[in-house]
C-alpha cells in the first residue's frame, strides 16, 4: 500500500502537508501511512480510497490497476453519496425520485413496444 500511496499523491503533484491537510490529520501521520510505519484505521483508508479517487482494493493490493470511483454506477434508488446535478443545479431527493420514476415507465413503455413489435412480425400459423 505505501508505494501506491505516495504513486497516488505524486501522480496528483500533491505535498505530504498538502494531502494530509485534505485528510484533516498530521503530515507525520500520512507520512506514517506512505512509509508503511503507520496503518491506517478501516475509516481512515476509506477517506484517503475517496480522496485519490480510487478503491480501498488498490489500496490494500487487491487489483492491479487504480479506478476511479467515479465511474462506477451510481444507483439512484439508494441513499445518495454523490451530488446530482442538471445545469449547474443539485437534484432533490423528490427530483431524483420523479426522475426514477420516469425511466421506469418509459422502460416498460419500451417493453410492451417491444412485445408488440415481435407479435406483429411473428409468423401466423394457420
Amino acid at each position: 500500500m505505501l508505494s501506491r500511496l505516495a504513486q497516488l499523491r505524486k501522480e496528483k503533484k500533491w505535498s505530504l502537508q498538502y494531502t494530509a491537510d485534505q485528510l484533516e490529520i498530521a503530515k507525520s501521520t500520512y507520512a506514517g501511512y506512505e512509509s508503511g510505519y503507520r496503518r491506517p484505521s478501516l475509516e481512515a483508508l476509506v477517506t484517503i480510497a475517496e480522496l485519490f479517487d480510487t478503491s480501498t482494493d488498490y489500496l490494500l493490493g487487491k487489483e492491479k490497476e487504480p479506478h476511479s470511483l467515479s465511474d462506477a454506477p451510481i444507483e439512484l434508488t439508494s441513499p445518495q453519496t454523490h451530488t446530482i446535478t442538471v445545469d449547474g443545479a443539485e437534484l432533490s431527493q423528490e427530483e431524483i425520485q420523479q426522475l426514477t420514476a420516469f425511466i421506469r415507465a418509459k422502460r416498460q413503455i419500451e417493453k410492451e413496444t417491444e412485445k408488440e413489435t415481435e407479435k406483429e412480425t411473428a409468423p401466423s400459423s394457420i
